[in-house]
């Protein structure tokens, strides 16, 4: 994995790809091997130095958001601002910067459920954006949305990789996904079996789901 990539990580239910995501974020501890991001090798890193690094060097974005229903989109970022603060962490922008980064600079005072699927999906990737971190890893971010409302998240995304230089690390069970992505990785049964490189990574409103 190369900075700033954008990577698509493929397989069916069971492969491994959620795992794989656990293991490079420092959620997950290998019982053998060893985990290199960004030169380091984290698999035997103690508890607190696994929380600086996903403090310092990870973005999550999962299909199920977590969103706190009684703040609005603004508070919900605010919120994360202020936890990576505390934890010693230096963000770029403020709250109104990163909702209008993806798309949101209207809805900024809305409550969760006053937003579509996709908008809440768009808080969660601004909300991951609190803390600035190089590395997003994203779990089926768009298994819980309609085909229009996926393609425009994935065209958040893709645009946060090209304009902001963030590494990006998706995983999917959907194949045509992977038309978007410089590089793919088919997993089967925890091992990567295939790899593909996309010179001309498709638009995302260019893929037919």
């Amino acid at each position: 994995m190369e900075r700033s990539e954008f990577i698509v990580v493929l397989g069916p239910s069971g492969s491994g790809k959620t795992t794989l995501l656990n293991l490079i974020g420092g959620i997950d501890s290998p019982t053998e091997g060893k985990i290199i991001v960004d030169g380091v090798d984290i698999s035997g890193f103690e508890e607190e130095k696994l929380t600086r690094f996903r403090r310092e060097k990870i973005g999550f974005i999962f299909q199920f958001l977590n969103l706190i229903p009684t703040l609005t989109a603004r508070e919900n970022v605010e919120f994360a601002l202020e936890l990576a603060t505390r934890d010693g962490a230096k963000p770029g922008r403020d709250a109104r910067e990163l909702l209008a980064m993806v798309g949101l600079k209207e809805r900024l005072d809305h409550f969760p459920y006053q937003l579509s699927g996709g908008e809440q999906q768009r808080v969660a990737i601004a909300r991951a954006l609190a803390k600035n971190p190089p590395l997003m890893l994203c779990d089926e971010p768009t298994g819980e949305l309609d085909f229009r409302t996926g393609k425009t998240i994935l065209k958040v995304m893709r645009e946060l990789n090209r304009n902001e230089g963030k590494t990006f690390i998706l995983v999917s069970h959907n194949a045509v996904i992977g038309k978007i992505a410089g590089r793919v990785l088919h997993l089967h049964d925890g091992k990567i079996v295939k790899e593909e490189r996309n010179e001309v990574p498709l638009d995302p409103e260019e893929i037919e789901w």
